[in-house]
């Protein structure tokens, strides 16, 4: 078999006379010797049946194979988990979502150091499978890309566009009162039409288009819907493209570095994107080795223009946001603007700023603002700190525009408590509903809000209340809430020193987020702190619960 640095990790696997048993193995699923004698290129699938996410990509795996095929490279399928969000949210399961991501990436990185790929290419869909497979790539260190599913096309009932969020919502509305049960029926029958991710900018496609701006994935290959016809071609130029990569040496470190991270945070502060990226990409950067802090998020965010009209916060989809132009008009408004560093290359062979050059804005779309009048002149993010959070809190300001609130704190010790309370109209305007022992050691796993947020918008308390947490919240939370709250609760951060009516204070412009309490208050009260007994004592959560690290170092295992 020949060798050369295309097959460089492959021919210790299969080359020479002792490897027979391997390529005997390798012909029991039908390969040939003339398959063995090309790169092998492994396609890192996150397929499910359960929730629509990742439904679609079996059908989209088909369609890479045969880009790499052409190419002249042999494809491996292989299997990793993902954990649909919108199904585990609000319940026990939803511990398990942030640790799917470490999960995936370590299964990502056994399957292909084990059997020798010279290349991978990422199929991604759900929340966590998409930072998941990025930390993966930067990690093996071998040519690689990411290719997204897309997003789901959005439902439609009484006039109106839905997504996932409008779902969540209705429980909110129906338990206030303000729905029937025909009404919360008719979205719950009518909001997710098919395969795709959820269709706001929520964690999935946050994500999806921080690929992009990182440069891992190809512009413009995530912002094509999951049912558009054009995406089985978008597949196949992402396995042609992976051969591409292979044959120029080009690696994930080379495209993952300090200033691409820095466009990365850009793009998701221009469109209002979920604060779990904060986490992903902090924890990207480690993996990367590069270096990145919770603060550079609030600096390029603060220089970054809000441009994308986008929900949660905003009025319009991801589907809109292809119609308009996709991901690549907003990296062009970017370059306009300044925030985005044009030089950085992609696994595309072009720099993003050539990438972005080639964006098509459709006439009078009215989802990514001019420059000349942006949404808001800073970004969507935006961090925290004070003496209920010194290490810091993220905060989504996209969407509204209270800057300030003080109220009485309602303390609860889990999520259930306090949905429970929302529920029950035990939560009146002004409060600040505060959610400790949801961290990522406490929880553990840092469960996602939604259920409490959405309850507190659908019953119509959005406008009036705030929400602080040492978990985190999905992509489709609006409202005034801090998250990922830090030091945590079980790790004696201030959080667990704050009592019913304690005042907490939100002061966005100030970038403060304080309880009313000396330091020898907190204190006292953290020497009297007792921590509730472990949830796990065995298994992979209790594992979890001892390794991870703080929210504000990505959640990362240490």
């Amino acid at each position: 078999m020949p060798d050369g640095p295309m097959r460089a990790q492959s021919a210790p696997t299969l080359d020479g006379p002792s490897r027979a048993p391997a390529r005997a193995m390798f012909k029991a699923i039908g390969l040939t010797d003339a398959d063995l004698a090309r790169p092998l290129v492994g396609i890192a699938n996150t397929w499910t049946e359960i929730g629509p996410c990742n439904y679609h990509l079996r059908e989209l795996a088909a369609d890479v194979k045969e880009g790499i095929r052409r190419a002249g490279g042999t494809p491996l399928e292989f299997g990793t988990i993902a954990v649909s969000d919108g199904i585990s949210m609000g319940t026990e399961g939803m511990r398990a979502s942030l640790v799917s991501r470490e999960v995936i990436a370590d299964s990502i990185e056994l399957v292909v150091r084990a059997h020798g790929l010279d290349a991978v290419v990422a199929l991604v869909g759900c929340d966590k499978t998409i930072p998941g497979a990025v930390m993966a790539l930067a990690r093996l260190d071998l040519p690689g890309l990411v290719l997204y599913g897309g997003a789901i096309a959005p439902g439609h009932a009484r006039g109106c566009d839905l997504t996932i969020q409008d779902v969540f919502e209705a429980v909110g509305a129906h338990a206030a009162g303000r729905l029937d049960d025909e009404g919360l029926r008719e979205i719950e029958d009518s909001a997710c039409p098919g395969p795709g991710a959820c269709g706001g900018q929520f964690t999935a496609n946050t994500m999806a288009l921080a690929c992009e701006f990182l440069g891992i994935s190809p512009m413009g290959s995530a912002s094509v819907p999951a049912t558009d016809a054009a995406r089985a071609e978008v597949a196949a130029r992402a396995g042609a493209l992976v051969m591409q990569l292979l044959e120029r040496g080009l690696r994930p470190r080379d495209v993952i570095t300090r200033t691409s991270l820095e466009n990365a945070i850009a793009g998701v502060a221009a469109t209002g994107g979920s604060t779990n990226a904060v986490l992903h990409l902090l924890a990207i950067a480690r993996e990367a080795g590069v270096e990145l802090e919770i603060d550079d998020f609030d600096r390029i965010s603060g220089v970054t223009p809000l441009l994308a009209d986008l929900k949660p916060g905003g009025r319009f989809t991801v589907f809109d946001l292809y119609r308009a132009g996709g991901s690549a008009l907003v990296a062009a408004r970017l370059c306009q603007a300044g925030p985005l560093h044009a030089g950085c290359a992609t696994v595309s062979g072009q720099t993003i700023g050539e990438a972005a050059a080639a964006a098509c804005e459709a006439d009078g779309q009215q989802v990514v603002r001019p420059l000349d009048r942006p949404i808001s002149p800073s970004g969507g993010l935006v961090i925290l700190k004070g003496n209920l959070a010194p290490d810091g809190c993220v905060v989504k300001v996209a969407g509204y525009t209270r800057r300030q609130h003080e109220g009485p704190a309602r303390v609860f010790e889990s999520e259930e408590a306090a949905f429970e309370a929302v529920q029950g109209g035990r939560i009146a305007p002004g409060d600040v509903i505060v959610i400790r022992n949801e961290g990522p050691r406490g929880g553990p796993g840092m469960r996602e809000m939604l259920a409490v947020t959405a309850a507190v918008n659908g019953a119509g308390l959005g406008d009036s209340v705030a929400l602080v947490t040492d978990g985190r919240f999905s992509g489709a939370t609006r409202g005034l809430m801090a998250g990922h709250v830090s030091p945590e609760a079980a790790c004696l951060g201030p959080i667990a020193a704050v009592r019913d009516g304690d005042i907490v204070r939100f002061d966005i412009e100030h970038r403060r987020l304080d309880v009313d309490l000396t330091p020898g208050q907190v204190a006292e009260r953290l020497a009297a702190w007792r921590q509730p007994p472990p949830r796990y004592r065995a298994g992979v959560l209790s594992r979890y619960a001892r390794a991870v690290s703080s929210a504000a170092l990505g959640a990362v295992l240490e």
